[in-house]
């Protein structure tokens, strides 16, 4: 028999949108249960702090579930996909693994139908999102600068900007020459002490974990505060469906706890926070009589309008010791010169770009370029050449959101509980073809006019699927959407989405300031408007 209990609101996933729900429900006074399909990590093992960093971010600390292989993952088909999944399954979620680049989207990303006749705009302007991308800068703790010119004015950052390195300032000049945007990087990342936790020793190791807490995961930001206000969060929970009474209103979900034991929990609403592919597979194996296509899936949109953030590196190599090994492997500086649609290009919208540090001997070895060598000779010449000596543009392109790139269920992959693994079926359209091979020859003419004797490039990286997005666009018009503007879902009114799977069009920026001030605005509406609220008998 299956074991049930009881909550108020049910919160499906601990990572960034989850937390921030969580806590604030919690804030208010609301009884809240989480579950989590992952386990709480202990920062002394991550692998940052350890000569074996390298060989560890590319095996059991890999961001690719499927390289990963934790017990607590689930396996992604993506053999139908140009770009692979990046994410983390665990308390903290993909924060605890992510580079830690905090952007707001620009003003012009929630028009993009309006100015340039593709995709959709938004059902809000930047202007209603602007203070809780405040708030949750401040909850995040968050290092910048405020007055880029390339977006309105807004408040100073918690913390002055991290460094920028001996590269950031090459570039930074070579940009002044060019007359080309530049800015100091915004990153979830401490620059001085921030709330108990310590600032950024800068050893450039970012993506395996952070063994400082100078970098705002949420189970360092967030967990904290929302159990200490009683949110009860389970972890080694897996969900596999989410059950709908007759009256069409969903009474709670149905999952394995960390001991294999079946169990329901019934809640007055159901919220999920899963990534923008783990909601989305949720939503369709939660298939049911009156459901048949999957719960909330009356649009035929869910998992549809995948969008993952094509992205292209440039490497460029100086005869000079840039100490490139050592920093934050958040962003040491960005431009955002191309971001805005220029038809003369040959495509529409742009690409942000990120100046990182170049890591170790092991990702100079094996980086993947137009330049890399064979074994050998070759390796050792390309290492003595990278190390410490050359800097990585990230070139991060915005791709339209179309309908077949999206997420189904796969017939024959299953977890470690026989749920049905999600499929990406994903290709890079022939617009943001373009438009990286354009940035991948103006970041080349950036790193010369910097001072590069040569430069490398990846025109297209494979493994870069960090920022999985859409897959149940928001929108007023619930035939060609899945929730509407306050992510309720349009066809269950107690059933909520707050992860990026909401996202009507991708940006070029990095999208985790959008699914945090989403996730706050979407909690603040439901608190305001919660007598209203309809919920199970």
């Amino acid at each position: 028999m299956t074991a049930r209990d009881e909550s108020d609101v049910l919160v499906i996933g601990a990572g960034l949108s989850g937390a921030i729900t969580s806590l604030r429900l919690a804030q208010a006074g609301i009884r809240v249960t989480c579950l989590e399909q992952g386990e709480w990590q202990n920062p002394e093992d991550y692998p940052g702090d350890k000569p074996t960093f390298e060989v560890a971010a590319m095996g059991p600390w890999h961001a690719n579930p499927n390289v990963r292989g934790n017990s607590a993952d689930y396996p992604v088909a993506d053999d139908t996909s140009d770009i692979a999944p990046m994410l983390f399954n665990g308390v903290g979620g993909s924060t605890v693994l992510f580079s830690a680049h905090w952007m707001r989207f620009l003003p012009s990303d929630f028009r993009v139908h309006s100015l340039d006749g593709v995709a959709a705009d938004w059902p809000f302007d930047y202007g209603e999102l602007a203070p809780y991308y405040d708030r949750v800068e401040h909850d995040i703790g968050v290092s910048g600068i405020a007055g880029d010119p390339a977006y309105p004015d807004r408040p100073e950052y918690p913390m002055p900007p991290l460094p920028i390195g001996d590269w950031g300032e090459r570039v930074a000049a070579a940009h002044h020459r060019l007359g080309w945007h530049w800015w100091p990087g915004s990153n979830a990342i401490t620059s001085r002490p921030y709330n108990g936790r310590r600032p950024c020793v800068q050893r450039s190791t970012c993506r395996g974990g952070c063994n400082e807490g100078a970098k705002g995961t949420v189970d360092r930001t967030h967990w904290p505060k929302a159990l200490s206000l009683g949110v009860d969060l389970r972890t080694g929970a897996r969900v596999s469906r989410i059950v709908v009474d007759r009256n069409g209103l969903a009474r709670g979900v149905v999952y394995h706890d960390a001991g294999g034991e079946e169990r329901e929990v019934r809640a007055k609403v159901v919220i999920l926070a899963a990534h923008a592919i783990g909601t989305a597979r949720l939503l369709l194996m939660s298939a049911c009589p009156g459901w048949q296509d999957g719960v909330a899936n009356r649009s035929g949109r869910v998992g549809r309008n995948l969008m993952m953030h094509p992205l292209a590196r440039v490497v460029g190599f100086f005869d000079a010791d840039l100490h490139s090994w050592q920093g934050h492997w958040g962003q040491s500086l960005y431009s955002l010169e191309f971001a805005e649609t220029d038809r003369r290009r040959g495509f529409v919208r742009g690409a942000k770009w990120n100046l990182v540090p170049s890591g170790g001997p092991l990702l100079a070895a094996l980086y993947p370029t137009d330049g890399a060598p064979g074994w050998g000779a070759g390796i050792h010449e390309r290492v003595s050449r990278w190390l410490g000596r050359s800097a990585i543009w990230g070139i991060t392109a915005e791709d339209i959101p179309h309908p077949d790139n999206r997420v189904t269920l796969d017939d024959a992959l299953s977890d470690a509980h026989g749920n049905p693994a999600p499929r990406l079926h994903y290709r890079v359209d022939d617009n943001s073809r373009s438009m990286l091979a354009y940035m991948v020859e103006r970041a080349r003419e950036s790193f010369l006019e910097a001072g590069a004797t040569g430069t490398e490039a990846q025109a297209l990286a494979p493994d870069t699927g960090w920022h999985a997005l859409g897959t149940c666009r928001m929108g007023d018009d619930s035939a060609t959407s899945v929730v509407d503007r306050w992510n309720r879902s349009h066809d269950i009114p107690n059933l909520y989405v707050v992860d990026g799977s909401t996202f009507v069009t991708g940006s070029s920026v990095n999208p985790a300031a959008t699914i945090a001030a989403l996730a706050l605005r979407a909690t603040e509406r439901l608190l305001d408007q919660r007598r209203n609220q309809r919920v199970p008998i």
